[in-house]
């Protein structure tokens, strides 16, 4: 298992090709690089040339950090047929980067609006037609989280539309902090997925539907929102026994092709700190978890 630091909480304070040497000084081996405005945007065309990709992977080379882990977010679901065949184009560079970059997993979402679901899906299926005989020619590990405000959000149906593609190559992300929105049954989720579980996100939330729903609240009530936190371990309502010990069941530490990324986002001015005390963390729940 590659344990890694996703960088966007140092998205205003460092620039790109600074962000392997600032990982490995927060003790840690791999990053994962996430949406940025100078490399892979959210939802538009990459601004990385073959340059820009060039210097980055040179600069993980010089820090002595690996990239576990290319995450795109792009609108491959689109209910809406010109943002979906954008998004197709915008995944065909993002693929040739990857490559460049020598990462062969990418770590998405499904993209598409819950309140079009089943259009939505049928778009997931268009855009996985023209796609997945290019992801599979470039031995790529597409990875899909069920994020909420998507058109799946529940963690055992993302399982079902993963297990539907019929692709060794794409497979789940499990985010912690999406638990609750998921449908909180965290190692029946796991259970199912089996193998196809192969990146998680390591960060904490609330329970949004403690209270009798009133955790949160927004007004006026009844609006169709979604909340969630990316919060430091031990700050939100996780169970992290519940979760390490899921992972260990599966044998998740110890197989060559998974990846755990922490990922706070809550806590910008402190994320240095942050960082180390994930790391710090995450390692003793593997040390209490990880089978003798």
């Amino acid at each position: 298992m590659k344990l890694a630091l996703d960088p966007t909480p140092f998205h205003h304070s460092h620039d790109l090709l600074e962000f392997p040497a600032l990982v490995a000084d927060l003790g840690y081996e791999y990053l994962q690089l996430t949406p940025h405005r100078d490399f892979i945007p959210f939802y538009n065309h990459p601004r990385a040339d073959d340059d820009l990709v060039g210097r980055f992977r040179r600069a993980c080379a010089d820090a002595g950090v690996e990239i576990a882990a290319v995450l795109p977010v792009m609108r491959w679901s689109a209910p809406d047929e010109d943002a979906r065949e954008a998004a197709v184009r915008n995944w065909k560079r993002i693929i040739q980067i990857t490559v460049d970059l020598g990462v062969n997993v990418i770590n998405t979402e499904f993209s598409g609006r819950p309140e079009r679901a089943e259009e939505s899906e049928r778009a997931f299926f268009r855009s996985m037609d023209e796609l997945l005989p290019i992801i599979e020619r470039e031995g790529i590990d597409v990875r899909i989280d069920p994020h909420p405000d998507d058109f799946v959000e529940d963690g055992l149906e993302a399982v079902r539309i993963i297990r539907g593609v019929n692709s060794p190559n794409i497979g789940m992300v499990y985010v912690a902090c999406h638990t609750f929105h998921m449908g909180g049954n965290m190692s029946e989720i796991m259970a199912a997925a089996g193998d196809r579980l192969r990146l998680v996100h390591v960060a904490d939330s609330m329970d949004h539907r403690r209270s009798h729903g009133l955790r949160y609240i927004s007004n006026p009530p009844g609006n169709p929102v979604r909340v969630h936190q990316h919060l430091k371990i031990g700050d939100g309502d996780v169970d992290w026994d519940e979760f390490f010990a899921g992972l260990s069941r599966l044998g998740f530490f110890d197989r060559d092709d998974t990846v755990m990324v922490s990922s706070v986002f809550a806590e910008d001015e402190n994320a240095d700190e942050v960082s180390r005390y994930q790391r710090s963390t995450i390692g003793a729940y593997l040390e209490k978890h990880r089978p003798a």
